[in-house]
C-alpha cells in the first residue's frame, strides 16, 4: 500500500490496444508551490493512470492549490508535471482536453445559461449549431433545461452549482475536475450529481473530484489521494486504505470471560499504550501502538485456552477514521485518541 510523499499509484498503467504505451493521467515531480513562506503544496512526487480518483483533505490542505497547478493557473515554484502528457502552461490545446467545475461562484449577469454554454462550446472549436445542440443537451443531464432561458445571476446556489457542472462537461473533455461540486446542492442535487459523475467514470474517462467529505465521494470512486498540509499522506483503493488501519495506533476494546488473565498478559506488552478493565462488563479498552501484534498474540492464547475472547471492537475502519490517523502521524503525534472505538 502506498503512502508518503513519494509514491507510485497500484494500478496498470498500460492501457489501450497495439501495446502502445499511453501517458499518464498525471506525472508530478518533486512538484512544489509557495505563497511567500506559506506552502501550498510540498514536494510531491506521483504517477497516476487515467482513471477516477477523489482528492481528500481538509479545507486548507492543498486540494485547491493543486487543482490550479494541474489547470496551468498556478505556476510551480519547484518542480514540474504533466497532465495527460502535456505541461498544462505549455500546450494549446491542453484546456480543451479537460473540463474545470471550480470552487468559486460562477458570477456572470445578463447571461442566460444556455448563451453561455454556446459561447464555452464554440470557443473550443465547436459550430454554431452544434454548440446549440450540445448546450441543449448538457442542459437537460444536470436538471436545467426548464432554465436555460433565465439568467445565470438570478440562479439559486444549487441551480449555479449545476451551471458549472455543464460548462465544465459541455465540450465533452478527456479529463474532468471538480473542487468541492457537493456544496450548495440540496440532497436530491447531491444524489443526481453523484449519479452524474458515477456515469462519467464509467464511460471510461477520467475524473478528479475533490472534497472534505468522504462519504460523498466513496459512492463515485474507490481510488483515493489523501491531502494534508500540501503533502500526500496516503493514495490507493478503498480497501487499500483500510488495511493502513492495522498498521496505525488504535483504541480497541476486548469482550472477554478472563479479562484479569488477559489484562495480566497484556500489561508486559511494550505496544499498550493504556489499558483500562471494566469489570462490570467484563471487557478491556486498550490503546495499542502496533494491533496487528495485539491480534498475533489474541489468537495464540485463545488457541491455547489460556483465555477466551468473546468479541473483539474498535476503531469503525471507514475512511474518516483512516484520515484522522494518518494526520496525526504527519504531525508526530504516536497515537491518536477518540478514533471512535465503540462496544
Amino acid at each position: 500500500m502506498p503512502t508518503g510523499e513519494s509514491r507510485e499509484f497500484s494500478k496498470s498503467k498500460w492501457k489501450g490496444s497495439c501495446n502502445q504505451f499511453m501517458e499518464n493521467l498525471f506525472d508530478f515531480q518533486s512538484l512544489s508551490l509557495m505563497y511567500g513562506t506559506v506552502v501550498g503544496v510540498n514536494d510531491l512526487q506521483l504517477s497516476l493512470p487515467k482513471g477516477a480518483y477523489a482528492l481528500i483533505g481538509p479545507n486548507g490542505a492543498g486540494k485547491s492549490t493543486l487543482i490550479g497547478l494541474i489547470t496551468g493557473s498556478l505556476r510551480p515554484t519547484l518542480g514540474s508535471l504533466s497532465v495527460l502528457g502535456e505541461n498544462p502552461r505549455r500546450s494549446s490545446t491542453f484546456q480543451q482536453r479537460i473540463g474545470v467545475c471550480p470552487a468559486t461562484e460562477l458570477l456572470v449577469h445578463g447571461v442566460t445559461s444556455k448563451q453561455w454554454l454556446v459561447l464555452l462550446i464554440r470557443m473550443c472549436g465547436w459550430s454554431k449549431r452544434l454548440a446549440n445542440q450540445r448546450a441543449d443537451e448538457v442542459l437537460e443531464q444536470v436538471g436545467l433545461a426548464d432554465a436555460r432561458n433565465q439568467c445565470i445571476h438570478t440562479y439559486s446556489l444549487g441551480m449555479r452549482q449545476r451551471c458549472k457542472l455543464a460548462q465544465a462537461i459541455a465540450h465533452e473533455p478527456e479529463l474532468l475536475i471538480l473542487d468541492e461540486p457537493f456544496n450548495g446542492l440540496d440532497p436530491i442535487g447531491r444524489h443526481q450529481m453523484g449519479d452524474l459523475l458515477i456515469d462519467w467514470a464509467k464511460s471510461g474517462k477520467s475524473l478528479l473530484l475533490a472534497s472534505h467529505v468522504l462519504h460523498e465521494v466513496e459512492r463515485i470512486t474507490d481510488s483515493f489521494l489523501l491531502i494534508f498540509g500540501g503533502r500526500l499522506l496516503a493514495s490507493g483503493t478503498t480497501g487499500e486504505l483500510r488495511r493502513l488501519l492495522a498498521d496505525l495506533p488504535q483504541d480497541i476494546i476486548i469482550q472477554s470471560e478472563t479479562t484479569d488473565r488477559l489484562a495480566s498478559l497484556l500489561a508486559e506488552k511494550p505496544w499498550i499504550r493504556a489499558l483500562h478493565r471494566d469489570k462490570q462488563a467484563n471487557r478491556l479498552v486498550l490503546t495499542v501502538d502496533s494491533p496487528m501484534k495485539l491480534y498475533d498474540a489474541l489468537a495464540n492464547w485463545a488457541s491455547s485456552g489460556t483465555v477466551s475472547i468473546k468479541r473483539i471492537s474498535g476503531s469503525d475502519g471507514d475512511i474518516s477514521t483512516l484520515f484522522k490517523l494518518l494526520i496525526s502521524r504527519h504531525r508526530g503525534e504516536r497515537a491518536y485518541r477518540n478514533t471512535g472505538a465503540h462496544s
